[in-house]
């Protein structure tokens, strides 16, 4: 007995007023004997559904545990859509083409031209414009493990480079800063952890199911220890990267240096990550103080420049 069926049953005779066993049947490409099973538990459930007999008869719930449709406001259906619809880019199934069907059936016919319109004045798309092909199977892999409990097995690149092989109870689909993660309990590290899909590799699905655990969500907020571990450095740039760096301040940190240059209050932690930020603008960028901070940029040039010799 598949739960998302008896949900789509329940969904449909709140949408019509009655529909004969075999035209559900028909609907949901099972056999009527299959029907009357799913309308018993969906009563044994608690939601009444009551049979009538004769021409024009079938199933029909009963019209005082009806929704009223009015109970969605435009902004509460145009809100929905617009989740539904961002999700299904990149995690795709049955389940989501349902659920966005099943909230448009809430639609009454007068409304549908409004929520479109509101609907479209947002787009969340997740999919990436190119880079690491494996991201939405791998999405759809763990999704399945998740939802089946069953145990998935991978590759792991790790800081600094470091290669592990992993295998793990995955409990979370987390999507932060634009990256994909998923939440799990990691059997090498005897621990819970949380993998970054792109640093993943020759991910399977285990035969194996296991017995969920009691597990707290991931910690995400680190808004505070990062500002706690912020400086700032003072760097020149050039107009022409004005675009990239606004992606990690506010105009309120540049001054103008002239027609071409600007001085920026640049938010700064001292790790590699940051360091490899402002080697990433190039020679569009100098790092003017902290002088420390001038002479590990320095370094690290040096270093890139003797890769290349001569």
């Amino acid at each position: 007995m598949k739960i998302d069926r008896l949900v789509s049953i329940i969904m449909v005779l709140l949408d019509k007023k009655r529909m004969g066993a075999q035209e559900l049947a028909d609907m949901f490409e099972v056999s009527t004997r299959t029907i009357y099973r799913d309308i018993d538990a969906i009563n044994i459930a608690g939601i009444p559904i009551r049979s009538i007999s004769g021409v024009g008869g079938g199933f029909e719930i009963m019209p005082e545990y009806k929704i009223d449709k009015k109970v969605f406001s435009t902004a509460d259906l145009s809100a929905i859509l617009m989740g539904l619809s961002s999700l299904s880019n990149m995690v795709r199934g049955d389940e989501l083409v349902n659920a966005l069907a099943k909230v448009k059936s809430f639609i009454p016919a007068e409304k549908v031209k409004d929520i479109e319109i509101k609907t479209n004045q947002i787009c969340i798309d997740l999919s990436p414009w190119m880079g690491n092909q494996n991201i939405q199977p791998y999405l759809e892999m763990i999704r399945a493990a998740i939802q089946d409990h069953r145990l998935l097995s991978f590759g792991y690149t790790a800081h600094h480079g470091n290669k592990t092989a992993r295998t793990v109870e995955p409990y979370q689909l987390v999507l932060k800063s634009s990256h994909w993660y998923f939440y799990g309990y990691c059997y090498t590290r005897n621990d819970y952890r949380l993998f970054r899909l792109s640093r993943m590799s020759d991910l399977q699905m285990r035969q194996e199911v296991f017995i969920p655990r009691d597990y707290q969500k991931p910690v995400l907020d680190f808004e505070e220890i990062l500002v706690a571990m912020q400086t700032e450095v003072k760097i020149r740039i050039h107009k022409s990267i004005l675009d990239r760096v606004l992606e990690y301040c506010t105009f309120d940190h540049f001054t103008p240096d002239g027609d071409e240059h600007y001085f920026v209050s640049f938010p700064f932690i001292e790790n590699e990550y940051y360091y490899d930020i402002l080697l990433g603008f190039g020679n569009k960028c100098e790092c003017v103080e902290p002088l420390h901070i001038r002479k590990e940029m320095k370094r690290r040039i040096y270093d890139i420049a003797a890769i290349y010799g001569d």
